[in-house]
């Protein structure tokens, strides 16, 4: 490589960086107001949420991807997760019986908000971005995916149900603190995420990942991890739930800490690392 054309990359991975990065503190500020806000205003403040988390996937998806990829990415995430509510709130299957709350979170069909699977679309993205630095080989990423999917859910579900978005109507037992929610919830989360998980694997091989902007997504995981937790401790009084979700998500977030740490891996692309 010549010192012209490193030059030039390093510029694009620069810009793209600054455009990914854009949506993403948007979120992380308008996430900070979210426990100031009640009644319209938060319902309000939770689809604004949405919307920024699912652009920041897309956004990153289209700078470093391309638009073709970015829309596959889409139809993937909250494709499958349309479906998947839509079954849920219809026959109980995969989550268990739950009802969403009516006319808070905008246009419905069939039941369920449309922002909601665009929420799938902006969670998982980095999750699997992340498991992508972590797992061996694609097996290995695909189950770490899901694995981390339910440990965000852990911070999802009790959120949602506490500020009454949803309503669970299955006699399933739930977990210790948050009996409201039936553990077959993460069985349902766990399968949904390894298909979706699994479609990605197929289609990440569509499109080159040169690593450009990567800091982006993981700052946004580690910001729901860490963040999350927080947010559910001190200002939401969802102390049990902070606990599960610092546990569940940290399954992957303690490895990443720890290898980042390390330089074992690294956030830029031809940076050296041993991973």
């Amino acid at each position: 490589m010549t010192a012209d054309s490193g030059r030039s990359t390093r510029s694009a991975t620069a810009s793209a960086t600054v455009v990914a990065a854009v949506p993403a503190i948007l979120l992380v500020l308008v996430q900070i107001t979210y426990p100031l806000a009640h009644g319209v205003l938060r319902d309000r403040v939770t689809v604004v949420v949405v919307l920024l988390s699912a652009g920041t996937a897309l956004t990153h998806a289209v700078v470093t991807r391309g638009v073709r990829w970015a829309a596959g990415l889409l139809v993937i995430l909250s494709g499958i997760g349309l479906g998947a509510e839509m079954l849920g709130t219809a026959t109980g299957f995969p989550f268990g019986c739950y009802d969403y709350a009516s006319g808070r979170l905008g246009p419905e069909l069939a039941g369920v908000p449309l922002v909601v699977p665009l929420a799938w679309t902006g969670g998982l993205y980095p999750v699997w971005i992340v498991a992508g630095m972590l797992g061996r080989g694609a097996a290995g990423r695909v189950s770490l995916t899901a694995v981390g999917a339910v440990g965000w859910d852990l911070f999802l579900d009790p959120q949602m149900v506490a500020d009454g978005q949803w309503t669970w109507r299955s006699v399933v037992a739930g977990l210790p603190g948050l009996e409201q929610i039936p553990w077959i919830n993460y069985v349902g989360w766990f399968l949904v995420a390894l298909v979706m998980a699994g479609l990605l694997e197929w289609w990440d091989r569509t499109a080159p990942d040169t690593g450009a902007a990567r800091v982006v997504p993981v700052a946004v995981f580690l910001w729901t991890w860490l963040g999350s937790t927080l947010a559910h401790a001190v200002f939401l009084g969802l102390p049990v739930s902070a606990g599960y979700g610092f546990v569940g998500l940290g399954v992957l977030g303690f490895p990443l800490v720890r290898e980042l740490s390390a330089r074992r891996i690294t956030l830029w692309p031809g940076a050296h690392g041993t991973m």
